[in-house]
């Protein structure tokens, strides 16, 4: 499923999938799922999830800054904060809208 159109809307990211459908998710819950290392955490060869130091996020952390697409698989936001790291696949994207 890939989108044809991906707009900030508000508050929100509405997004228009090639099958018509239509989505729309928070960009605060966006950040919040950011699935970068540096915010998930990584997991190494033995299994171990190592995570650095928990990030404050302030209210400039919600704001899009720009995005840009990765590929033909994912999307790449760049927040008022300036974090920037977190590449998300459009099939998590989906769910994360749902």
């Amino acid at each position: 499923m890939q989108p044809v159109d991906i707009q900030p809307i508000g508050n929100e990211l509405a997004i228009k999938w090639s099958d018509g459908s239509e989505s729309y998710v928070s960009l605060e819950k966006l950040r919040r799922a950011c699935p970068c290392a540096g915010c998930k955490g990584e997991v190494d060869i033995m299994g171990h999830l190592h995570k650095g130091p928990e990030q404050k996020l302030v209210p400039p952390s919600f704001q899009l800054r720009k995005f840009a697409l990765v590929g033909s698989y994912g999307l790449q936001p760049v927040w008022g904060d300036g974090h920037g790291t977190g590449i998300y696949p459009f099939e998590y994207l989906r769910k994360l809208a749902t």
